[in-house]
């Protein structure tokens, strides 16, 4: 960007976009009184701290204690400047940038960011308009991938030569420091580069931005000694344990949709996508992981798990299903294709429209336990009859809605043949060991000392914030009540300035000349505007004072109670010197000095009465 993006259109994007439909993007968020709350994307939490208050248009996490605008969410989100923040909302907005500003995004990028993003268009151009793309072009149309499908996943091909993509990249000037560190590149002995990916189908790998950090290739030749799949390596900016294939657009569709469907493999998601549902997501060919379950917690509890229909999927159905239900406060759906079918397969034979009844038609988590128990005992035999009865009651007891307990129940009774009511004397029982145990572990985590790792959870199950944030409000709540009348009252400014008062803390005495110094010159000032004013460090103390709710009606027996609580405290500051010094003074045995200061003590305690 050219210069100082101008004041009037910082303005003028702010006062045009809704603070809750940008985070939203981001973060679930349910409305609750005045506020709107949600998991906090900045460090993992059980219960929401992440609050957003619509009417002032700020952000405030009580957990970790991140806060601010639009602008600065941004910021911290996307790990973006302020002036690419502005563009970013601009564009949200749909607000062309003045002249000589914006459209240059890309520059401000890392350089293995900036990479990424040439090789995703490199990789595409090479697929859709070149003759070195026409094998992967065949292999395209083969697995029945349009342009619609090419264009939305942004897919490629990598050419059978391993120096296509760096000589490239080395004419757009990137430096071999850099291409080496990108993960686009393999090493030789001697230092030379060549191209990782080679003769592969080439799927973008997006961060939660929608920005491309790394790729998977698929083989489309015959080759069985090479793998299937190929992933960029660990990098910089790529993390396999922190991303989800079309997570940024699928959840955007999460809002519309009312879910996330949970995929195995990318042409999975793809072929939902095919049969209209653009909500699916997939890991990266690993096994699901606590971080990726908290980035699908933010955006939705609703998730539908559909993995392969062999038994290596519902194995590994049966394992994320485990994990999300420990992970807990998920609205869980399974589904479980016929005929050992995945996703793709699924679509291909039976088509879009039967596909769509199976999502709808998921089974909760405990009905797909109980199946899959029922099939590794044989009923027909009593002793392993009644193993799988107390199995499946174990299952049960497990759910903590009795009125789900007891439909499971019933079924359980009607299917086996059995009486009700000595399935539901053995889920009594199972329940009160559950309670026992539970007591127990309360018990011994009570009695323990809390470990390093209790300090710093590193698991989902334990990543709840040690200790929540103090606010400013909560450290300074005088400051920040009379700080909060001195912007938002011109009566209590006048009262104040007139009284010649100073806040006794820097911070906000500082923040008190820039809110004089902002409104002279600012014709309408906005106090949303007031923080892109200020220095950072001085932002949480605003953010703190706007989501406390605070009333703006006030008395000036209010203003003069803070003020000579503010007063009384300096004197006990200074009886807490002098006393001190007179201590000192006595210890030297100096009786004039100890006479002045025992006279100065006397006079603050007659002006504290």
């Amino acid at each position: 960007m050219a210069g100082r993006i101008p004041e009037e259109f910082i303005n003028e994007v702010r006062s045009n976009v809704n603070i809750v439909d940008i985070i939203s993007q981001y973060v679930s968020l349910e409305k609750k009184g005045k506020d709107y709350i949600g998991l906090c994307p900045f460090h993992q939490e059980k219960t929401p701290s992440f609050t957003v208050n619509e009417e002032k248009q700020f952000f405030k996490c009580f957990g970790c204690g991140k806060g601010g605008n639009v602008f600065k969410f941004l910021m911290y989100k996307d790990n973006l400047t302020f002036p690419e923040s502005v563009e970013r909302v601009a564009e949200f907005a749909h607000i062309a940038m003045p002249q000589g500003y914006g459209n240059n995004t890309g520059s401000k990028m890392s350089p293995l960011m900036r990479m990424h993003k040439d090789a995703t268009e490199f990789y595409h151009r090479v697929l859709l308009t070149t003759k070195a793309g026409e094998r992967g072009m065949q292999y395209a149309q083969k697995r029945q991938l349009d342009q619609k499908v090419l264009d939305h996943f942004k897919i490629g091909y990598a050419p059978k030569e391993d120096n296509v993509l760096i000589t490239y990249l080395r004419g757009k000037g990137y430096q071999d420091d850099d291409l080496a560190k990108s993960g686009l590149f393999v090493q030789s002995k001697d230092g030379r580069l060549f191209d990782r990916f080679r003769d592969r189908l080439m799927f973008p790998l997006d961060n939660e931005a929608g920005h491309t950090i790394g790729f998977s290739g698929r083989r489309i030749s015959d080759d069985k000694t090479e793998a299937k799949y190929m992933n960029s390596p660990e990098t910089e900016i790529f993390t396999k344990s922190k991303v989800l294939f079309h997570f940024a657009e699928a959840k955007k569709a999460a809002r519309s949709e009312q879910h996330l469907i949970l995929y195995e493999g990318y042409m999975d998601v793809i072929a939902a996508y095919k049969a209209g549902i653009s909500s699916g997501i997939a890991s990266m060919g690993t096994s699901l992981t606590d971080d990726q379950i908290y980035m699908l917690r933010r955006v939705t509890s609703n998730i539908i798990i559909n993995y392969d229909g062999d038994p290596p999927g519902i194995h590994a159905e049966e394992r994320a299903a485990r994990m999300f239900n420990q992970a807990g406060n998920f609205n869980l759906g399974i589904v479980v294709l016929p005929d050992n079918l995945d996703p793709d397969e699924y679509v291909r034979k039976y088509g879009a429209e039967k596909y769509q009844k199976e999502v709808n038609g998921a089974k909760t988590p405990t009905e797909f336990f109980l199946e899959r128990l029922a099939k590794k005992y044989n009923l027909n035999n009593d002793r392993e009859k009644i193993t799988y009865l107390d199995e499946a009651v174990k299952e049960i007891a497990q759910v903590k809605n009795p009125v789900e307990r007891d439909m499971y129940i019933e079924q359980l009774a009607r299917n086996a043949q059995v009486s009700i009511d000595s399935l539901k004397a053995n889920l009594a029982r199972e329940l009160r060991r559950n309670n026992r145990a539970k007591s127990h572990m309360r018990r011994q985590s009570n009695y323990s000392a809390p470990s390093s790792d209790a300090e710093q959870p590193s698991s989902f199950e334990s990543a709840e914030v040690a200790t929540i944030q103090q606010t400013e409000g909560q450290k300074h709540p005088r400051q920040v009540r009379l700080l909060y009348l001195f912007i938002h009252s011109a009566q209590a400014q006048k009262y104040l300035q007139e009284g010649n008062f100073h806040f006794p803390d820097r911070d906000f005495e500082e923040l008190s000349k820039l809110w004089i110094k902002y409104k002279e010159t600012h014709d309408n000032p906005q106090i949303d505007g007031f923080l892109d004013f200020i220095p950072e460090q001085l932002q949480g103390i605003i953010v703190d004072a706007e989501m406390a709710n605070m009333p703006k009606d006030f008395t000036i027996q209010e203003i003069n109670e803070y003020v000579q609580s503010f007063q009384k405290r300096n004197i006990y500051s200074r009886l807490n010197e002098l006393n001190y010094q007179l201590q000192d003074a006595m210890r030297k045995k100096d009786r004039e000095e100890s006479l002045r200061l025992t006279q100065k003590i006397i006079e603050l305690k007659r002006v504290l009465g």
